[in-house]
């Protein structure tokens, strides 16, 4: 398979709010639909409840707070518990340093969770309290 290697994300939707490689965010990030982080946001980002909303972090973005969004593309370093509603994409630069939360996962070789994954399956985060099928992974190329 030819390009494989070179493989972008392949969950996407329309872009409605960016912030850009030089920004850095201090406080918590509240938003709607689609939203590309290729700065540093320190405080959590959220999605609104009721709408299909995605985040997507670049390899030269940066979370240091919690992330309760229904689809997430991480390929940079998120230092705090993602929760992922639907689909979470950890691609190749992708670093957690936390818990992960999910319905659907897709792991590229080389992503990093430095946490526990745990499937729950049509839960919202909130109702998170303690894990109930736990799995400890750290995938990394040798």
């Amino acid at each position: 398979m030819l390009g494989m290697k070179n493989k972008k994300p392949r969950l996407t939707a329309q872009i409605d709010s960016l912030i850009g490689q030089n920004t850095e965010i201090r406080g918590d990030v509240v938003f709607s639909g689609g939203l590309h982080v290729d700065g540093k946001i320190k405080g959590n980002v959220i999605a609104k409840e009721g709408v299909e909303s995605v985040l997507t972090l670049s390899n030269k973005g940066r979370i240091e707070g919690e992330v309760k969004v229904p689809n997430v593309v991480v390929n940079g370093t998120v230092v705090g518990d993602v929760h992922a509603l639907s689909h979470i994409e950890l691609a190749a630069e992708a670093r957690v340093h936390g818990n992960v939360y999910y319905s659907l996962i897709e792991m590229a070789m080389g992503a990093e969770v430095n946490g526990n994954l745990v499937h729950r399956a049509g839960e919202k985060p909130s109702s998170v309290s303690s894990p109930a099928s736990v799995t400890l992974a750290s995938h990394t190329q040798s």
